[in-house]
């Protein structure tokens, strides 16, 4: 788990080179770099544009640290039940 969490703050604090937060362009790569096997529309830039701003929950036009984690969070979320879903189906 703790190479888990090192992994997360690594790669956001890459990703904003150490920045407050990640603009249009870095969140964009991220999103193509990280996500692409896990998400769908990674290459689709408007669908990546809206995401950014939806979690963006201070309009400063930054994805943050935790607005990060809200990310990670849900697709975590998104996960579990696809994996809760395919073991009640398992015989």
């Amino acid at each position: 788990m703790e190479s888990a969490i090192q992994t997360l703050v690594s790669v956001y604090v890459k990703a904003s080179k150490g920045k407050d937060g990640l603009g249009r362009k870095d969140f964009n790569k991220l999103v193509k770099s990280q996500f692409s096997n896990i998400m769908a529309d990674t290459s689709n830039s408007s669908a990546v544009n809206e995401m950014r701003q939806g979690l963006d929950e201070d309009g400063d036009g930054k994805v943050d640290f935790e607005e990060y984690l809200r990310l990670i969070g849900a697709l975590a979320g998104s996960m579990s039940q696809i994996s809760s879903g395919a073991n009640a189906a398992a015989p």
